[in-house]
């Protein structure tokens, strides 16, 4: 072997050390080796209730007709709403930021100012602060206090994003373009310090003796087509495969295995927080209760990214509450993976380990504004999973 060709194996992880202790099996292309999949530890979830240490619930925005993402004027100011993303808030932030950026900086005015500290309001103020503008967030509660610190962080573009009977005809490419711009620039935070962007492998399980159908609270009546994105990210984020019952430890009768990107909120949010502090952005704590008190702002332009809050502030009643609710176990450093068995989502993150029961249906939560925690609901996904690790 030459020395240009062991120092490229090397560099691209092919070297020796790289397939110490993966199996291989040989490849129908000469010369061309391919590691084989390995069962890997799986740590055990402690399900004990004395592990919950709080039960947070997240009103989502829903509407209708998708995110709101125009202009329009409010008395002299350019307002430029950026809000209603449903449960895709942290998904979608990065590509829906990119889109206000070109509408805020309309005309030329480079004083902005943007409305919410959550994950739109601070994509949105970043991607404004790097195209020049000088630019402040007034916000009544700082990240870690906004809905948006109580999402689930997995990657999920088009969770509750729209109805099918209601987006317009170009939605669907709208949205696509956000999804990917979006998986892109979050890649820009995979192997930072603190892992606010990493992949987990998620295993969704499926049979099984416990298995009696799915946990949560019932649907609301009703229901709504969700928009679906079918085909149009195939080939964006990694593929899910079969898994065999010697690659698993769980008691069930089929198990699919795939990679998920997931957000560390709390760190994220941080490194948003201090980027945008950093590069000479401003935080102002204020409450808008009206649209007429955004005329005592200074800047002439104002971006709307207050999430649920628009409701009220901009009496928007297309704006629609969609309940959701996590339970914290305290953190498990050794758990690496995720699960979804019974409609349940486990997720190890570094603030703790999600729990939550999504229920039957999309229509869980649907119309309903109560953020009132629910201890019984959360008792009883845990008691769900618990036969898993028997």
């Amino acid at each position: 072997m030459t020395a240009q060709l062991h120092r490229r194996m090397v560099l691209t992880g092919l070297g020796a050390a790289g397939l110490t202790g993966c199996a291989t099996t040989p490849s129908p292309t000469p010369g061309l080796i391919r590691p084989t999949f390995q069962p890997r530890a799986f740590a055990p979830l402690i399900t004990h209730p004395g592990r919950i240490s709080r039960i947070t619930v997240c009103t989502r925005p829903f509407r209708a007709q998708g995110p709101r993402i125009e202009a329009e004027t409010v008395g002299d100011k350019r307002v430029v709403h950026n809000y209603g993303h449903g449960g895709s808030g942290w998904s979608l932030s990065w590509g829906s930021a990119a889109i206000v950026r070109e509408l805020a900086l309309e005309g030329g005015p480079r004083q902005i100012a943007v409305i919410g500290c959550g994950a739109l309001g601070l994509t949105s103020a970043l991607q404004l602060l790097r195209a020049g503008a000088q630019v402040t967030i007034y916000a009544a509660e700082r990240t870690p206090y906004t809905r948006s610190a109580r999402a689930t962080g997995v990657w999920s573009p088009d969770s509750r994003i729209a109805a099918e009977a209601s987006v317009s005809k170009d939605f669907a490419d709208r949205w696509e373009a956000m999804s990917r711009r979006s998986w892109q620039d979050h890649h820009a935070f995979l192997g930072v310090d603190g892992d606010p962007v990493r992949f987990i492998d998620q295993y969704n399980l499926r049979g099984g003796s416990a298995d009696t159908g799915p946990v949560g609270p019932a649907p609301e009546t009703g229901s709504v087509g969700f928009f679906r994105s079918g085909t149009r990210l195939n080939g964006l984020a990694p593929w899910f495969r079969e898994v065999s019952k010697t690659e698993h430890p769980f008691p069930v009768e089929s198990v699919r295995c795939g990679p998920v990107m997931t957000f560390n909120v709390a760190e994220y949010a941080r490194q948003l927080t201090e980027a945008f502090l950093l590069e000479g952005g401003r935080i102002v704590q204020r409450t808008f209760n009206h649209p007429s008190e955004l005329a005592t702002l200074a800047e002439p332009v104002v971006v709307n990214c207050t999430g649920y809050g628009a409701r009220a502030l901009f009496r928007d009643q297309s704006v629609t509450p969609v309940r959701g609710q996590i339970a914290w176990l305290t953190p498990q450093p050794e758990v690496t993976y995720a699960l979804w068995y019974r409609t349940i989502n486990m997720v190890p993150r570094h603030d703790g380990i999600v729990i939550q029961a999504n229920g039957s249906s999309q229509m869980v939560g649907y119309g309903v504004e109560d953020e009132t925690p629910d201890r019984d609901e959360a008792e009883r996904a845990l008691e769900a999973l618990a036969p898993l690790f028997a």
